[in-house]
């Protein structure tokens, strides 16, 4: 059995903002994405951690940089883990553990970490579900967004509660075959990841 090679760092980056770019701003599902993006506000960093404890690290250190740095420049931050975190349940519990540590930083209440995965799971639906794919990156990605741009978006948004079942809506229509036609899965394929 042969092993595929890893993916570089450029390579993942590519993947993930073909994927912002053709699937979360193509099909309107975060109305706010396409700004940051045409200002180049978004910053890509890759870890290679594949535990907890490493992820950790290195999640810490993107904070202090966004932390540091205007939000003019860097808005928001994909801290993207293309080596580990296979399991989403794992993953979850990741999730839980940053917010601790969130805290335990002095960073609640400045910034939010949000979770993408490929096999995101929203609860009480099934795996297969199509409107699970809302949160379905290529690689399992922590988003760190500022706790003042999420105020200042879901002001300029009348309906900002409203933005979840307009995404459900949304990939119902799609349907399995639209969301694949995207091609916005690893390795820029559009094949499902294993």
């Amino acid at each position: 059995m042969t092993r595929t090679p890893a993916l570089t760092d450029a390579q993942v980056v590519d993947d993930i903002r073909h994927w912002l770019r053709r699937a979360v701003i193509g099909l309107n599902l975060c109305p706010f994405a396409k700004s940051v993006d045409v200002k180049n506000q978004v910053h890509y960093a890759v870890s290679r951690a594949v535990g907890w404890k490493d992820m950790l690290v290195d999640l810490k250190q993107e904070l202090e940089d966004l932390s540091a740095t205007e939000a003019q420049v860097r808005d928001t931050t994909l801290l993207i883990a293309p080596d580990g975190f296979v399991d989403f349940l794992d993953f979850n519990g990741l999730l839980q553990e940053a917010d601790r540590m969130l805290a335990k930083w002095g960073y609640e209440g400045v910034f939010q970490i949000a979770s993408l995965h490929p096999r995101y799971q929203f609860a009480d639906t099934e795996p297969d579900d199509i409107t699970n794919c809302t949160n379905q990156a290529p690689y399992p990605t922590l988003h760190l967004l500022r706790e003042a741009s999420i105020d200042r978006a879901v002001q300029a948004f009348p309906r900002a509660e409203a933005i979840f079942e307009v995404n459900m809506a949304t990939m119902m229509r799609l349907g399995r075959s639209g969301w694949d036609a995207l091609g916005v899965r690893a390795g820029g394929s559009g094949k499902r990841v294993p």
